[in-house]
C-alpha cells in the first residue's frame, strides 16, 4: 500500500503551481512552501502542475527547480516531480554513470517492476538519451557482470502465477551443482535467474532450499569465494523472493549511512515506492529495527530535506 496522503479537497493544477512560483519568489526559496504542495500530490497531479507552471510563466519547472533548490532535497524533488518511468530511467543513467559498477538499481527495476513497468522505463531511457538502456549497460560493465546485467535489463519476463513444478526441481539442480563447483557466473545459471518468471523463480528458490536445508542466497553469503558478482546474483534472488524485505534492507543501510554517506538510497527507495508499497516496508522496517521509519529519518536526516521525506512516508504537514 502506499503512503503517500493526497488531500480530498486538492487544489487545481494552476493554484499549485502559482504556489510554487511564489515559493520560488524572491531572495530566498520557501522550500517548506514546495513540500507542502508536491509532498501530497500523486504522479498525475504532479505532471498537471508542471504543465500548468510551464504554460503561466513560460519556464520550465524542473530546470527552476535545479536552480533554486540544492542538496538533497533538490535530488529528491527532481525525482519526484518527473514522470515514474523518466525517473527511473534517470536513476538507472545515474548508475551506470558511477565510477563503480553499481548494479543494485538495475537489479531492483529488472526484478522487482512488472514487465510492463521495466518496458516503459527502456521506453523512457531510449527516448532521454536517444540509447537503448541494454547497449548503455553492455557498454559500461564488464565480463560476468554484463551477461548477468544485460540479461536482465533486456528480459520481458513472463508475469503469470503458473509455476512448472518438474523443471524447477530440475533448475534447482543446475544451481545446486554451479554454487558446489563456484562456478556462480555458469551460462545455465544467468539463463535461469534473467528469463524464468517471478513464481517460477520462487518455485526453483523453494526447491533449493527443500533439497540444501538453506536458502540459495544464505548459501552464496557464506561461501569464501564470495566477490562482488555473487553480491549481484543474491540481489537478485532478494528481490525477486521478497521485494519488501529487500526494501527494508536497503533502507536500513542507508539510515545507518546517513550523515556519514549521502541519502541517495533512502531517497530513491521513497520516491520510487511511496506510491506503490511503502507502507508495507514501512512495517517490515519497524518490525526488523523496533523503531518506525519515520522516527528514523526524524533523528538522521534534517532540513526540508526531513520533511520532504517525511511527508512522502505519510507525516502530514503539521505532523
Amino acid at each position: 500500500m502506499a503512503t503517500l496522503r493526497v488531500p480530498d479537497d486538492v487544489p487545481s493544477p494552476n493554484a499549485d503551481a502559482e504556489a510554487i512560483k511564489a515559493a520560488l519568489k524572491g531572495w530566498g526559496t520557501d522550500e517548506k512552501a514546495i513540500v507542502a504542495v508536491l509532498g501530497y500530490r500523486n504522479a498525475g497531479q504532479r505532471r498537471q502542475i508542471r504543465i500548468a507552471y510551464e504554460q503561466l510563466f513560460e519556464e520550465d519547472l524542473i530546470k527552476r527547480f535545479e536552480s533554486e533548490l540544492s542538496g538533497h532535497l533538490e535530488r529528491a524533488v527532481y525525482r519526484w516531480v518527473l514522470d515514474p518511468e523518466d525517473r527511473d530511467a534517470v536513476l538507472a543513467h545515474v548508475a551506470l554513470r558511477k565510477p563503480s559498477e553499481d548494479f543494485a538499481v538495475l537489479v531492483e527495476f529488472s526484478c522487482i517492476y512488472s514487465p510492463e513497468e521495466f518496458l516503459g522505463v527502456r521506453r523512457a531511457y531510449q527516448h532521454r538519451y536517444k540509447r537503448s538502456l541494454e547497449e548503455d549497460v553492455a557498454a559500461n560493465t564488464h565480463d560476468e557482470f554484463r551477461k548477468l546485467l544485460v540479461g536482465l535489463v533486456s528480459s520481458y519476463r513472463y508475469n503469470g502465477d503458473e509455476i512448472d513444478s518438474k523443471l524447477a526441481k530440475s533448475e534447482a539442480e543446475i544451481l545446486e551443482r554451479a554454487v558446489k563447483d563456484k562456478n556462480f557466473h555458469h551460462e545455465d545459471v544467468i539463463r535461469i535467474l534473467t528469463t524464468r518468471s517471478r513464481s517460477q523463480l520462487i518455485g526453483v528458490f523453494n526447491c533449493y532450499k527443500d533439497a540444501n536445508g538453506i536458502t540459495l542466497s544464505k548459501q552464496l553469503g557464506e561461501d569464501r569465494a564470495a566477490n562482488a558478482f555473487t553480491e549481484a546474483l543474491k540481489t537478485v534472488i532478494r528481490c525477486i523472493n521478497n521485494p519488501i524485505k529487500y526494501y527494508e534492507k536497503v533502507v536500513r543501510n542507508a539510515i545507518k549511512k546517513v550523515g556519514k554517506s549521502d541519502e541517495d538510497e533512502l531517497t530513491r527507495v521513497v520516491v520510487t515506492r511511496a506510491e506503490k508499497d511503502l507502507r508495507q516496508i514501512k512495517e517490515a522496517y519497524h518490525k526488523r529495527n523496533s523503531v518506525t521509519l519515520d522516527d528514523a529519518v526524524s533523528k538522521e536526516t534534517s532540513g526540508d530535506y526531513k520533511h520532504f521525506i517525511l511527508a512522502l512516508l505519510g507525516n502530514q504537514a503539521d505532523d
